[in-house]
């Protein structure tokens, strides 16, 4: 399989997951398309879907699924995402597509997190993907320095401002070997909004698409 049909796969076999009339949460990202693809062929079985951004929201709309409003619907029994990179106890790194914060929250007010990727995403160690963390932009420099003194070495993503209207320090090299307590310690930084790493909620369910199938590992 290619990448793409990996992905693919992965995604057709996060529909087994869908509960009829209930509301799913939907992450954002290139795999996650792919699920937002699939699940419009079954969009009768759902009452409605969450989106974790906009360009996810104008995917669904444009597909006929109805988005709603978090706030209103309150919490959800399934998010369905990708991830940048995923280890065996289902810890994640995500923000590649710069969503990250929202999607912590739809991860967080859901039961059940189902995460989908290729397996090329599948790693022994967190950190091969630089960790992307959201800032306020008033505090970049200030958060930039604080994450060099852990260890890291942050870059700002050029033209890239969130939903949320800040910036994104994209940061390689720091020690992830205690993802949990990593994800904690930057978030407690003066100016973050958020961070990539989804320790503390992690995936439920992961999904690699891989040359022979779909592989599903739980803990």
């Amino acid at each position: 399989m290619s990448q793409d049909q990996q992905k693919r796969a992965a995604a057709q076999a996060a529909l087994d997951f869908i509960e009829p009339g209930e509301i799913v949460g939907v992450g954002t990202g290139s795999t996650t398309n792919f699920f937002i693809d699939a699940l419009a062929s079954v969009k009768g079985k759902v009452d409605g879907v969450i989106a974790s951004s906009q360009a996810s929201a104008d995917r669904l709309q444009a597909l006929g699924l109805p988005v709603l409003d978090l706030n209103r619907t309150g919490d959800l029994s399934l998010y369905v995402d990708g991830a940048d990179e995923a280890n065996a106890h289902l810890q994640l790194i995500k923000g590649g597509g710069g969503a990250l914060t929202r999607e912590k929250i739809v991860a967080s007010a859901s039961r059940r997190f189902v995460c989908i990727i290729d397996a090329s995403k599948l790693s022994d160690h967190l950190g091969s993907f630089p960790l992307p963390v959201e800032v306020i932009p008033m505090a970049q420099s200030l958060v930039a320095r604080k994450l060099i003194a852990m260890g890291g070495q942050p870059e700002l993503r050029i033209d890239c401002t969130t939903d949320n209207g800040n910036v994104i320090l994209d940061v390689r090299n720091l020690d992830l070997t205690d993802p949990l307590t990593m994800e904690s310690q930057i978030n407690l930084l003066a100016g973050v909004v958020d961070n990539g790493l989804f320790a503390a909620r992690r995936a439920d369910v992961l999904l690699v698409g891989r040359d022979d199938g779909v592989n599903q590992m739980t803990i």
